[in-house]
């Protein structure tokens, strides 16, 4: 504790006497201070003790010293010292008065007493105080860390928890609570997600200082969550060395810490950033394997790839397991490109640019996966983030629900799964194609259906697409595409410059005998017209054209252009 004035009071070598105050003794001394002006506040910052013999002051004076005594108190001084002995034989019966007035304790000093030995004495509590708080700071960062090596990163909690005298919780990348402690804390540190996200925006190393809340959902305490009333005083200390934090320390208390619980803290974030930082080292060797790995089983060589693999990845080898891959949805889409093995030497991710959502979304992966203790196997590949996740898992629904909150591409989507909608944010947009289900056998396969899904999420303007959907669906919906209508136009544009001249419904005639199936009455019934008059117009079809009908690759181009014009909005 710091030197209080009832501290200084009791102190035997001084021998100061109370005169006025005696119920505001307990009040912490920052310093001792020597002033003989009328006027000492300008110079003063709060948490002073002053000492002065009254040189410059008429002491007697009421009026001059209620002044006197109500500017020392408003300026925070916690206590006056006055010599007697000097200029006063005595303490002036006026200001006792004023400093019992205003509730400033006016201690009188001796004249055998100097000044250099009470400023000596505050100067040595304080030094005390400081000295125990570092002592009691390393004894901290000592249990701390023996803590941390035997019980992990809850021990670690518990520890600083007892440390700070409140509680302290630990968030992972994607901002969800992995531990707290006490064990009632997770619900409170539950509530902070949205400041945790925030602190993640900010480069690494950043921290904040948030309020807590009550049952009323005002500050305090939850009623009935073991932690009793009061509000908390949170600090939120990111953590990790990199520009995107790899996880948080949340810490609760009463009130602001002290110097001892400062360091307990400190220790508490170099310790989980040590933690985080090696366990990304780890990480970072687990990515080359994963890329070995997904080579041979892309290349043909499951067992290779379980041989290579070990217990590294649980069962995923050995059970049916989906690939997602994804991208992001901002630029240009990707060329066609022949299919390759991801994971080449040299591929270490996305750049800052491009790669922050394939980031966001490997945390998020990361976190969900580790809650469930599911496994999964992740590999950057250029500006692409291939996912081999169990066929159902909660890694398949974290990469579906991550893609799913962003807005889509280029906001093309048309509602439903896969087009985006609850955020708005350009750093959550990707685009991604979900295989189906596969066994390491397959897993070639099960690549290129992600590849085939995600061309198609790009085309479509979806977040995410699914390869069933596609292969389940219509191939309709594949023509929506620029150049697919460029291609019909100029296909159809004769037979409509044609029509346009009044001299025969040469489209609809055509539509109408391919949906027939080139029967001639059905089709000329369809029209209203006689099946000669529907031959003639078949043959004019062939002389503008220049090409036959009864080439079958002919009538299904010719099909396709028609079905293309009517997805575009012809009639």
């Amino acid at each position: 504790m710091p030197p209080t004035l009832a501290s200084l009071v009791h102190h035997s070598a001084l021998k100061l006497t109370v005169r006025a105050g005696a119920d505001r003794l307990d009040v912490p001394v920052r310093w001792a201070h020597v002033s003989e002006l009328a006027d000492p506040v300008p110079y003063m910052e709060g948490g002073e003790l002053l000492l002065t013999t009254a040189l410059k002051l008429d002491a007697e004076d009421p009026q001059a010293m209620r002044r006197y005594v109500r500017r020392l108190a408003g300026a925070g001084v916690v206590g006056l010292g006055f010599a007697v002995g000097l200029n006063y034989d005595e303490v002036p019966r006026a200001l006792a008065d004023a400093a019992e007035t205003e509730g400033l304790p006016l201690l009188e000093v001796p004249r055998r007493t100097p000044f250099l030995a009470i400023s000596k004495a505050v100067s040595a509590a304080i030094a005390a105080d400081q000295y125990r708080a570092v002592t009691a700071g390393f004894a901290a960062q000592r249990e701390l860390t023996r803590q941390a090596l035997a019980g992990g990163p809850e021990g670690l909690l518990g520890a600083l928890a007892a440390q700070v005298d409140g509680w302290a919780a630990l968030y992972d990348a994607a901002g969800a609570v992995v531990a707290a402690a006490p064990e009632w804390a997770g619900r409170r540190a539950a509530r902070l997600t949205a400041d945790v996200e925030r602190l993640r925006e900010r480069p690494a190393p950043a921290s904040a200082v948030v309020g807590g809340w009550g049952a009323d959902g005002g500050s305090g305490a939850e009623s009935g969550d073991g932690a009793g009333g009061g509000g908390d005083r949170i600090e939120l200390h990111s953590l990790g060395t990199g520009r995107r934090a790899r996880g948080a320390l949340a810490v609760g208390t009463a009130a602001a810490p002290g110097t001892a619980e400062r360091y307990a803290v400190h220790s508490a974030v170099a310790l989980l950033t040590l933690t985080t930082e090696r366990s990304r080292s780890l990480h970072a060797a687990e990515q080359r394997i994963g890329a070995a790995v997904l080579r041979m089983l892309l290349a043909g060589e499951p067992d290779h790839a379980r041989a290579v693999a070990g217990d590294l990845y649980g069962d995923l080898l050995d059970a049916p397991f989906r690939l997602v891959v994804a991208e992001p949805a901002t630029g240009a889409p990707m060329a066609p490109m022949a299919p390759k093995v991801p994971g080449v030497p040299g591929a270490t991710g996305a750049d800052r640019a491009d790669g922050e959502v394939l980031g966001r979304l490997a945390d998020a992966v990361e976190a969900a996966v580790a809650r469930a203790g599911e496994p999964v196997l992740m590999v950057p590949d250029g500006k692409r983030l291939v996912i081999v996740a169990v066929d159902g898992g909660v890694a398949v629904g974290a990469c579906e629900e991550f893609a799913l909150r962003g807005p889509g591409v280029r906001g093309g989507g048309t509602g439903g799964r896969g087009s985006g909608g609850g955020g708005t944010a350009e750093e959550d947009q990707l685009v991604a194609g979900l295989s189906g289900p596969a066994g390491p056998v397959g897993a070639a396969t099960a690549y290129q259906q992600a590849e085939q899904a995600l061309s198609v999420a790009r085309r479509r303007g979806r977040a995410l697409v699914e390869h069933d959907e596609v292969a389940a669906g219509s191939v309709l919906p594949l023509l929506a595409d620029d150049a697919v209508r460029a291609f019909a136009d100029g296909l159809l544009r004769a037979l409509r410059e044609h029509d346009a001249t009044g001299r025969g419904n040469l489209v609809a005639s055509l539509r109408a005998w391919l949906s027939r199936h080139g029967q001639w009455d059905a089709a000329a019934a369809d029209l209203g017209v006689h099946r000669h008059t529907l031959r003639y117009r078949m043959r004019r079809v062939e002389e503008i054209l220049g090409r036959s009908l009864d080439d079958p690759d002919v009538r299904m181009e010719l099909w396709l252009a028609l079905k293309a014009s009517a997805g575009a909005g012809e009639a």
